[in-house]
């Protein structure tokens, strides 16, 4: 009774009035102390008091409050009805030799039902947000379970003991059936739940029960002959009414999820379910109800269903922890553990490539941005690298912190599957650029297991790394990229787009490795004499003058003189000299024709070119990629050289949408 202290002073003091008089009415059915006729009369008083008290404190309830208004104005309304209906019995049918059925009290009795019905559902939906399966179906063998006891009990007897016309029957059966029903509602309500027996639900569903139970025992002893009016059972009634009103007033909790498992969970629906196939076997040998025997039934069957779900659950769970196992959490693809058992399977099978890279800038990137922003990096390139592999028939992984590989079949444009993986792995932003290294093996022809094949492909990605990273032409390269990111942070970004697409078609066109890196560094750099161009010429929105072009026509020769400073980039400096030479000779700085331009500097010119369009400048707006990939085609043969014009339209056609980095010159996040 502490939620009493919570109450408004006048519904406190109404529920303690109820109560008393729930008191006094059970203290003169036990003793009868007051003299026959003053005794039947209070006990009539006492019952509609109570009855009708109980519906104004539910209305009250349903006044104070807005988030349950709806339900217990259905309660208040479904108590009314029975206070009326008893009303109407007490002053008119009590002292009749033959009652009628049906009559006014009926009409009164049997709505209570429907209304208490529905308010159990929308208090079910207000306080409990979200419901398993499991306690659904623990709901329906609680409900399932207390009906068939119910029906064995009461059903039976009340059947074999009606009789007269058609609709005094169908009034004589239709009370048994709804308390059957309430009897479901309020025992599965309990079990969703979670049987707790300390809630409010408690308190309804034990008014619920005690209305069904106190209806059952009054129709089973009517049809027996054995009940009289003034018994203890006449209580049970206005009590029921008293337990509903309080549990109007108890705390409303915020709605929650269904609760947590506990041992109850299981063993009262197992319990429930045993007392229903007790009934099955008792019916075997003393037939009972075929009511009864369909309810118990149905529970025995929900049951075996309740015992299928936590199996189902752990085939779920075990499932899920396999492919936990071998994934990675942040990126979603295969981690070690999934690559060592993909190597074991490749080994046993045909040929196969693996690829392992390492992020080149992305610790740099890590300690700009924050690791938060690191993270939604690797996932965006372990994207790229997935949807790359899985294009090609193979499958990535994410073995490390910024290592990635790829498992692919062995065929004869692998090393081009590579270099494109690698490229799907670049991507660079306002103050950042981040690339990768990498290295490459084939199994089993160079290794016979999948340790000694990590072992191997680790080597050759650290050669590489170390290769372009401990020179001098490297360190040299960094400062001048640094130089240009300070100067012009646009053209930088364009310079990394263009060296990552210019690998991917120097490999395309079969070149050595050594000139695919060269090419690679002069795409990278080929814009690097822009330094000594004032902004006034490189900002300048509309078109220069014969002065300002011929000053930006001298930056080749710029870029070539200080690259040449380091003796390492010397054919780098030689490509980038002439990597804005035209096939048709119109070109700079020398007016180059044809195969006189050197090979590499025409695969540069054609993807600068294209990572200019598409990322547009001062005085162009930006291209589609298909715009571009248009303007490529009609100028091959004049401005560009026709198999590197086709050799990088295949290359930006078969890539992957979804794939590669954009080469519109995506922006990262920027500094803080």
């Amino acid at each position: 009774m502490t939620a009493l202290r919570d109450m408004p002073r006048g519904a406190r003091v109404l529920t303690w009035v109820l109560v008393a008089a729930l008191v006094v009415y059970a203290l003169e059915l036990t003793t009868h102390l007051a003299p026959a006729g003053t005794g039947r009369t209070a006990e009539k008083s006492l019952t509609n008091l109570v009855l009708f008290g109980s519906a104004l404190l539910c209305g009250w309830r349903a006044v104070a409050t807005a988030r349950e208004r709806l339900a217990w104005a259905l309660f208040a309304c479904g108590l009314l009805f029975w206070g009326l209906g008893n009303l109407y019995f007490t002053l008119a049918l009590w002292n009749l030799p033959e009652i009628p059925i049906p009559s006014f009290a009926d009409a009164g009795y049997l709505a209570l039902y429907p209304l208490a019905y529905a308010g159990v559902v929308l208090l079910f939906r207000s306080r409990v947000a979200r419901v398993g399966l499991s306690l659904w179906v623990d709901g329906l063998i609680g409900a399932l379970s207390v009906a068939a006891l119910a029906a064995t009990l009461v059903f039976g007897a009340v059947v074999s003991g009606t009789g007269g016309a058609r609709l005094a029957v169908a009034t004589n059966l239709a009370y048994p059936l709804a308390d059957l029903l309430l009897v479901a509602f309020a025992v599965g309500a309990l079990a969703m739940t979670g049987w707790s027996l300390r809630s409010a639900w408690a308190w309804l569903a034990g008014g619920l029960l005690v209305f069904a139970a106190t209806d059952a025992l009054y129709l089973y002893g009517n049809a027996a002959g054995t009940y009289a009016a003034g018994q203890l059972l006449d209580v049970g009634w206005p009590l029921a009414a008293v337990l509903v009103a309080i549990a109007a007033w108890l705390p409303v909790p915020q709605a929650r999820q269904a609760p947590a498992l506990h041992w109850r969970t299981i063993m009262l629906p197992l319990a429930l379910g045993l007392g229903c196939l007790g009934m099955l076997v008792y019916d075997h040998f003393e037939p009972i109800n075929s009511l009864a025997v369909s309810l118990a039934a149905a529970a025995v069957l929900a049951v075996m269903g309740r015992l299928a779900i936590p199996f189902a659950d752990n085939l779920r769970m075990l499932a899920n922890s396999r492919t936990e196992a071998l994934s990675d959490a942040l990126t979603g693809l295969g981690n070690r553990r999934a690559l060592m058992a993909d190597l074991d399977r490749a080994l046993a099978g045909r040929e196969h490539a693996l690829a392992l890279f390492d992020l080149d800038g992305f610790k740099s990137y890590n300690d700009t941005f924050g690791h938060p922003a690191g993270d939604l990096l690797l996932a965006r390139l372990g994207s790229n690298l997935s949807a790359h592999a899985t294009a090609h028939g193979g499958a990535a992984y994410r073995i490390g912190g910024d290592e990635f590989c790829v498992l692919v079949a062995a065929t004869s444009d692998v090393d081009r599957t590579i270099s494109e993986a690698a490229f799907a792995l670049t991507e660079s932003g306002e103050g950042f650029s981040v690339g990768c290294s990498f290295g490459s093996i084939l199994i089993p022809a160079e290794a016979a297991s999948a340790e000694a094949a990590l072992r191997t492909v680790d080597q050759r990605m650290y050669e590489h790394k170390q290769g372009g990273r401990a020179s001098a032409g490297s360190q040299s390269k960094d400062v001048l990229r640094r130089a240009l990111l300070e100067r012009d942070p646009a053209l930088e970004r364009r310079g990394v787009e263009a060296s990552a697409l210019a690998g991917a078609v120097a490999r395309r066109l079969r070149l050595p490795d050594g000139e695919v890196e060269a090419v690679r560094l002069a795409a990278e750099l080929c814009n690097v004499g822009t330094v000594a161009i004032p902004d006034s010429i490189l900002d300048k929105p509309g078109a220069l003058d014969a002065e300002e072009t011929a000053f930006v026509r001298r930056h080749p020769i710029i870029g070539e003189r200080i690259l040449a400073v380091a003796p390492s980039l010397a054919s780098v400096a030689r490509l980038v000299r002439s990597s804005h030479e035209r096939t048709d000779g119109r070109g700079y700085p020398e007016g180059l024709v044809g195969d006189a331009i050197p090979f590499g500097a025409r695969i540069v010119f054609a993807c600068d070119a294209y990572v200019a369009m598409v990322t547009g400048r001062a005085h162009a707006a930006a291209a589609t990629p298909e715009a571009a990939r248009a303007e490529l085609r009609r100028c091959a043969g004049t401005q560009f050289d026709p198999a590197v014009v086709q050799a990088l339209c295949e290359v930006l056609t078969e890539l992957p949408a979804n794939g590669i980095v954009s080469l519109r010159g995506s922006a990262g996040p920027s500094p803080a």
